[in-house]
């Protein structure tokens, strides 16, 4: 299809929107409300150009091109049109907005102050709008700042599109608008999963995670604590990208560095528990499998993904694994296990999260893991605690985790992308159900972004059929059609955040696709170099067993490593 942009001709494809043409013709048109990937919205109108034949500017991401069309992406008209626009909406911000820039929680990735750079708004004419609206800090995880809320929807849409959970919607009309939760209840109080995907696509502050920061402080500035780190694989391949790195560089090392130069008495690596999830979940695979018990399994490491069944589809409950995720057995060794190695009180030793996610904050407040897990840090919180204290990050040398809790697998490593549980889970199912060394360890075929993967495994003449999926809305379709008879599986891994970890709420923001698929190359990159890739091969695992846990399954295992879930209204 043959179209003109700023009087130069182009061959685009046929049915794309303008938006989408004259990104192809490497020219960028201003959005606030538009997310990639989903159907255009074209409330913010920031995005409008100048079509020959049109009385009217029409919103380029809602209007697809057709043969002939002349297309004016940066005329004057349009310029002062966008100019006003962006006026408007740096007005409705919020007085409150203008006076506190400098400490806003996206003091660094403002979407509005970027655009309003590019556009050339070097001045608001229009005063700025009061808002007399209450912050929400009813979630454990989530904060809600409605004064710093452009109305542009797009947390409404990644909860509904995305997620399928719906907790946001508009309320009143015209310049009234407000986004808010059902009955204003707040977002500790209605069905949100924490996942933090609604943090992830607001352009300003008016959504960001809980602080833990200053309680962290407070414990490496505590003499009498003894403040232990555990760091989340998909963490190491993304906590470079506030320093300017390249996404997907891996970050281990000076990870491990940064931390200690923060002051923490030992540094641990969460994948040390991931291995140990995968030989308790595996070991329940296994017992399910054999025995008649009830299948499929389910995983249960990914806490939005938890409470988005407890939720949504109660009656599932008994195929959750009742192995904790890797975040809280790590603390659960911490504090029964480590504490006593130390001489301690378990009172003293302060168990410290870096996580790439959100609903870890609520997940460490569950009733059922009370005092496991101290205080959970982001990738974003840790990115500026790194930045307060002055650390040269991207020129730090390389260092080692601690031991015993900083020994781990490849297979450990790779939780931290979409398939990686599943892909884990099956190099030590196999290898136990058949007696067998696995000579192919890769399951390519559960790898990849696609929100559902699906393959058969053959393991002792017996076909295993799984599947993994992620984002909650793949989940809930995943799970209907399972209701309706239409799919059976054994053994199904369910993630939150899309493409796993690497997704999460908590890590740098932005987080497109490209950078997913580099965070992904990188986990698996970790796995390749590892020189031991399966779980049940850990030693330090190993050691723990013989030493204080017994067996996989056994009752201080489950004392410790397992949880129950709960039906919510």
């Amino acid at each position: 299809m043959r179209i003109t942009i700023n009087n130069r001709e182009y061959d685009m494809p046929e049915g794309i929107t303008i938006l989408e043409a004259v990104k192809k013709a490497n020219i960028k048109i201003p959005t606030l409300c538009y997310i990639e990937g989903m159907e255009p919205y074209g409330g913010c109108r920031l995005c409008v150009v100048e079509v020959e034949g049109s009385k009217t500017l029409v919103p380029s991401c809602a209007v697809k091109i057709s043969e002939g069309m002349k297309i004016k992406t940066h005329s004057e008209k349009v310029r002062r049109v966008r100019r006003t626009i962006m006026q408007l909406i740096i007005a409705s911000h919020g007085i409150s907005c203008e006076l506190n820039c400098l400490t806003c929680s996206k003091a660094t990735s403002c979407e509005l102050k970027e655009i309003a750079e590019e556009i050339g708004v070097t001045k608001v004419n229009i005063p700025p709008v009061e808002k007399n609206l209450v912050s929400d800090y009813s979630s454990y995880a989530i904060v809600r700042e409605p004064t710093k809320c452009i109305v542009c929807g797009r947390c409404i849409r990644a909860c509904s599109n995305i997620q399928s959970v719906n907790i946001f919607t508009f309320a009143d009309r015209g310049p009234n608008t407000i986004v808010t939760t059902f009955m204003d209840e707040g977002m500790g109080n209605v069905d949100c999963t924490n996942c933090g995907q609604c943090v992830m696509n607001c352009p300003t502050g008016a959504l960001h995670e809980v602080y833990h920061i200053d309680g962290v402080w407070n414990a490496l500035n505590d003499p009498e604590k003894v403040t232990i780190v555990q760091t989340a694989p998909a963490v190491r391949v993304a906590i470079g990208e506030p320093f300017g790195m390249e996404p997907g560089t891996i970050s281990t090392g000076k990870l491990v560095a940064a931390l200690r130069l923060l002051g923490f008495d030992k540094v641990f690596d969460t994948n040390f528990t991931a291995d140990l999830t995968i030989v308790e979940e595996g070991t329940e695979f296994i017992h399910r499998f054999k025995e008649g018990g009830k299948l499929p399994l389910f995983t249960s490491c990914s806490p939005g993904w938890i409470k988005f069944i407890e939720h949504n589809y109660p009656e599932y409950l008994p195929h959750l694994s009742s192995a904790k995720s890797p975040q809280q057995m790590f603390g659960a060794v911490a504090k029964h296990y480590y504490a006593k190695k130390l001489g301690i009180p378990k009172e003293k030793l302060v168990v410290v999260s870096i996580m790439p996610c959100t609903a870890k904050k609520y997940e460490m407040n569950r009733p059922e893991h009370a005092g496991d897990v101290d205080f959970v840090l982001t990738t974003r919180e840790l990115a500026k605690m790194i930045k307060e204290s002055g650390i040269d990050f991207k020129n730090l040398p390389e260092e080692e985790y601690d031991n015993p809790f900083g020994i781990s697998t490849g297979a450990g490593a790779i939780f931290g992308a979409s398939g990686g549980v599943m892909e884990a889970a099956l190099r030590t199912a196999y290898e136990i159900l058949t007696g067998k060394e696995l000579e192919k360890l890769d399951f390519t075929a559960v790898r990849g972004l696609d929100m559902v993967k699906e393959a058969e495994v053959e393991i002792n003449g017996k076909i295993i059929k799984v599947a993994v999926v992620n984002t909650l809305g793949a989940a809930r379709k995943l799970l209907e059609r399972m209701k309706n008879g239409e799919v059976e599986y054994h053994f199904v891994e369910f993630m939150a955040c899309p493409g796993g970890c690497i997704g999460g709420g908590g890590q740098p923001i932005p987080t497109t696709e490209e950078i997913l698929l580099k965070r992904m190359e990188a986990i698996y990159e970790i796995d390749y170099g590892s020189k031991l890739r399966k779980s049940h091969e850990n030693p330090a695992v190993k050691e723990l067993y013989k030493e204080f846990l017994g067996e996989p399954n056994s009752e201080i295992a489950h004392h410790l490593l397992h949880t129950h879930y709960v039906a919510r209204n």
